[in-house]
């Protein structure tokens, strides 16, 4: 359930700019809109919006040509901001995010459907033999679960090479030689190459295994909730490891992470709960999956799409071929309890494909949209997730769990806050300044002019007012 965001530079994708490219601090707003172009951004201001009509010498005959003119001129620009490059990146963006969190949803859900109870059918004999049916649990086997979910990640460079053969024209072997050789030139041997892979291998297993075996103890928003309390442990270990700048706002969401953690693992009291278990299984796995993310950044660096997809490729290999014998331990040691014979194989195959969709979109989606929609489907999933436990399950969210939620969701935000927040802020507010008082400018000059024209004219002869106008040269008709 751990998947790697490739973005610029490394980066955490934040709000005001998804790729953290930076922007200088003082933005210098025009009057003027480029050929062909869109006016300086959303507050940006056209030479039409400022020009006023001071002079009434104008003939009206000329108005209709103008106003047929700027109406074209607003079209056209209104077009070229519909369909510009950014523009089509957020539509694209907002497909993304909905796809992320429906896969995402749909595999935890899944998983958490393994887990309930099924009907079992009881034959008592004696005096009278009786038929009834209880609820038994009859598959209990997360690393089963993780094992089998993992083996998945092998499509990934096969599918990886489909799109790359039915783009370009080329051969599979150069597309896997090309990849192969951009790992060579990064210094890596084929040893140490494959000990890194048997880590990240161990790393990713672990990372899931928490996530679904914490499936079991506590609900799905519980759980995803929990999970996206690793964009904050992602920042922390970007900041220790990868020495990037400190930002105090991240920091104030890391504290609201942690304290909306803490909310989740006291909700149902201390004693004779399993609840603290499972949220602390849950707060590991994010843990985990930030470890994940940041260490692939500091070892393997800036991958291309085709080291991404091998990489994944060879996690599932390793996985498929040296974790299998494990999983047998555990089946008749009986740790863990499935039935071959009543094996809910829907749902695992439904949570191992939508797992696969969740991960491809999380690494692939770069090429269409901005890293900020791919994150941003942690957190969208987490209200998704409520309305189908209180449809499915009857779950009710009241009190420190709403709190604990209200506050993850909060640190999350405040963790994509960009370093020089307070200058979008600033440049903001200085953008809404200038419209109002451009708008406030030109509504008290318009007035004017109208009561320039329409203003009586007192006769000092008579001492009464003379109904006449006054002409546009300031004479009294």
């Amino acid at each position: 359930m751990a998947e790697t965001t490739r973005g610029e530079g490394g980066d955490i994708p934040t709000i005001f700019n998804p790729h953290r490219i930076r922007a200088p601090p003082n933005l210098v707003i025009t009057n003027e809109t480029p050929r062909g172009g869109v006016p300086n951004g959303p507050f940006g201001r056209s030479s039409h919006a400022l020009h006023h009509s001071d002079s009434e010498s104008q003939s009206e005959q000329h108005q209709p040509v103008n106003n047929r003119s700027g109406m074209c001129s607003r079209l056209k620009s209104c077009k070229n901001s519909c369909c510009s490059k950014s523009a089509r990146k957020i539509y694209y963006g907002v497909c993304v995010t909905v796809c992320v969190t429906a896969s995402w949803v749909g595999a935890t859900h899944a998983i958490k459907y393994l887990y309930l109870k099924q009907p079992h059918t009881h034959i008592t004999s004696g005096n009278v033999t009786s038929i009834h049916q209880q609820p038994v649990m009859t598959y209990n086997a997360p690393f089963f679960t993780t094992w089998f979910c993992t083996n998945w990640t092998v499509l990934f460079f096969p599918l990886y090479m489909l799109c790359h053969l039915s783009t370009n024209r080329c051969k599979s072997g150069d597309v896997l030689a090309e990849s192969v050789r951009s790992f060579r030139e990064k210094g890596f041997t084929a040893g140490r190459f494959l000990t890194r892979c048997c880590f990240f291998c161990l790393l990713w297993v672990g990372t899931n295994y928490m996530y679904i075996h914490s499936l079991r103890i506590l609900l799905a928003t519980d759980v995803m909730a929990l999970f996206a309390t690793n964009v904050s442990c992602v920042y922390l270990l970007s900041w220790v490891i990868l020495h990037e700048q400190f930002v105090g706002v991240r920091i104030v969401a890391v504290i609201l992470c942690d304290t909306g953690v803490a909310l989740l693992a006291y909700m149902d009291g201390i004693t004779g709960s399993p609840t603290l278990s499972g949220v602390v299984l849950a707060a590991s796995a994010a843990a985990g999956s930030a470890v994940y993310k940041v260490l692939f950044k500091k070892v393997i660096g800036d991958a291309s799409y085709g080291q991404v997809s091998l990489f994944f490729s060879l996690i599932g290999l390793l996985n498929a071929s040296l974790l299998w014998p494990l999983c047998l331990t555990l089946y008749f040691t009986g740790i863990e309890t499935l039935y071959w014979d009543r094996l809910p194989w829907p749902a695992l195959l439904l949570a191992s494909i939508l797992s696969l969709v969740a991960n491809l979109l999380g690494n692939f989606s770069v090429a269409l949209t901005y890293d900020l929609f791919i994150t941003l489907g942690l957190i969208t999933a987490v209200p998704v997730s409520a309305a189908l436990d209180v449809v499915l399950y009857g779950a009710h969210f009241y009190g420190m769990k709403l709190a604990g939620m209200i506050l993850i969701s909060i640190g999350f935000f405040l963790v994509m806050f960009p370093e020089n927040w307070p200058d979008y802020i600033t440049r903001l507010l200085r953008n809404i300044i200038l419209l109002s008082h451009s708008a406030r400018w030109s509504r008290r000059h318009r007035h004017g002019a109208q009561a320039n024209q329409q203003r009586p004219v007192v006769d000092y002869r008579t001492g009464y007012i003379r109904s006449h106008l006054r002409s546009p040269s300031g004479r009294v008709r």
